[in-house]
């Protein structure tokens, strides 16, 4: 198991700097379902689509990332490394 460093975690989703980040800043978000990307949402998963859009946005503030600049990424297909969805929130 990769050790990680949690930031946030709700009842649906967990928030944790990557362990191998590509950027200055690198924050997965991820949902304890198992679901195996953004296809796999559904009308059934508003409760981590709401922890996704409320953490994303705390952590923006927490880490004074709105000045900097930052991306909220979702990767799909070819695109996706890791089959279990998962957000990037990046900055750097």
């Amino acid at each position: 198991m990769i050790p990680i460093k949690r930031l946030r975690e709700t009842d649906t989703l967990l928030a944790f700097y990557h362990p191998k980040p590509d950027y200055t800043v690198h924050i997965l978000l991820m949902p304890k379902l198992e679901l195996p990307n953004f296809q796999a949402l559904n009308e059934n998963h508003t409760a981590f689509l709401s922890d996704v859009v409320s953490t994303a946005q705390s952590l923006v503030e927490e880490l004074n990332l709105a000045e900097k600049g930052y991306r909220l990424i979702v990767n799909g297909g070819d695109y996706q490394d890791f089959p279990h969805l998962h957000y990037h929130l990046i900055s750097g």
